[in-house]
């Protein structure tokens, strides 16, 4: 389950995929714990005890106590006391300083279920809160999006994806991944590519070596085009398999397949478009040196120029700040040279359910171990995208 939804016209959606996958409402794991109904004036007492006594150490995103209204809007409490190690809810199922606090306020336990792990979206915690009180806490990292977008932002995602599926697309009539590095801040486009797992040798064949294929238009078959487009539509892999074998992050595996002259497994588009962006870097900054964000904050809040130029001038430290749009859900290597150079959001279109590292397969942006973590968004586009992509390539084609 993905959670934050923004819609747009033409049923464009961008979906962000959360760190850690959700569970569908009823297939939520549970566990049975041990509670009992307390008086109101009890319960800080308790509640103390237990927090000393029986910390639920395994269980710290579920609350203490649950709160019902019954008759005439009466309150109830309910208090957890421990999970449970039987089935019957008797004085065997429980640690003996439990069973003390039971006979000293004499109290009348029941078994219930509450859900193991925390809720990872506010739809997950309503379903969990249904069962048994527990804590949400959303991401704390501040990553614009996360919690929906405005409309000119939504926009200008969707904008920056057709512009990545038209590259995407347009590699002489067959399916490639496509990546587009772009500074939101200014909102424009720092470098873009195509895969080019494919060597100098078989690009000499018509395709390009700097990455880019915007070039090819008029050698595409529309009819071709179309069911291609129509893949990246629906995002189902198998269905598709001799359309997108050309597509690195789909298929990493593929150029062992092929004569190992011809082809260069490394060369995704993403690893291609970071390339790109540094040797933007090394043209428009000659004589700067890379500073870390932290350097950089420094220089800024001082107002301080170096040179003749202030801190905005400065080169940029790798790819800090930057969003990706890509055709489809990057590969594990993808992703993780992504984490390297710092990108700020992720946004794809198709997911990859054969090596996806960002929500079919893995979660790469869930690893609590790395040093960095982005946001992650697919965007679903509508039919009439790709099927006004397929009336330009008969245009072009006709030209």
């Amino acid at each position: 389950m993905e959670n934050t939804t923004s819609v747009l016209p033409l049923v464009c959606k961008i979906i962000h995929i959360p760190e850690k996958s959700s569970f569908l409402p009823h297939l939520q794991p549970t566990v049975n714990v041990l509670a009992s109904v307390i008086e109101p004036k009890d319960a800080n007492t308790l509640v103390r005890k237990l927090n000393k006594i029986a910390p639920l150490e395994n269980l710290q995103h579920v609350k203490r106590v649950q709160k019902k209204s019954i008759d005439g809007g009466k309150p109830q409490l309910s208090l957890l006391l421990c999970m449970t190690v039987g089935n019957d809810g008797g004085d065997d199922c429980m640690p003996y300083e439990i069973l003390e606090l039971v006979k000293s306020y004499q109290l009348s336990t029941f078994i219930t279920k509450v859900c193991k792990y925390a809720a990872t979206s506010k739809e997950e915690w309503d379903e969990q809160c249904k069962l048994w009180p527990t804590s949400y806490h959303p991401p704390t990292y501040n990553i614009s999006g996360i919690t929906g977008f405005s409309e000119e932002e939504s926009q200008s995602v969707v904008g920056f994806m057709r512009h990545t599926i038209n590259l995407s697309t347009s590699s002489i009539g067959q399916v490639v991944n496509a990546a587009v590095i772009v500074d939101p801040s200014t909102k424009q486009v720092i470098a873009s590519a195509c895969d080019q797992v494919i060597s100098s040798a078989s690009l000499a064949n018509g395709v390009s070596k700097e990455g880019s294929c915007s070039n090819y238009l008029e050698n595409l078959k529309a009819s071709n085009l179309e069911n291609q487009q129509m893949s990246l539509l629906d995002g189902s892999i198998s269905e598709f398999k001799p359309i997108t074998h050309n597509v690195a992050c789909v298929h990493p595996w593929q150029c062992a397949l092929q004569n190992s002259g011809c082809w260069h497994p490394l060369r995704h588009a993403a690893i291609v478009a970071i390339e790109n962006s540094a040797a933007r870097d090394l043209q428009l900054f000659p004589d700067h040196k890379a500073l870390s964000p932290l350097k950089r904050q420094k220089i800024e809040e001082s107002g301080f120029q170096s040179n003749g130029h202030s801190y905005q001038s400065l080169k940029p430290y790798l790819c800090t700040g930057y969003d990706i749009y890509l055709a489809w859900e990057p590969c594990a290597m993808c992703a993780m040279a992504l984490v390297h150079q710092r990108v700020r959001r992720i946004f794809f279109s198709s997911p990859n359910s054969s090596v996806g590292a960002l929500g079919s397969v893995h979660r790469l942006q869930g690893e609590r171990s790395l040093n960095h973590h982005y946001a992650v968004f697919r965007v679903v586009l509508p039919e009439e995208v790709f099927r006004n992509k397929v009336v330009d390539g008969k245009t072009s084609g006709s030209g």
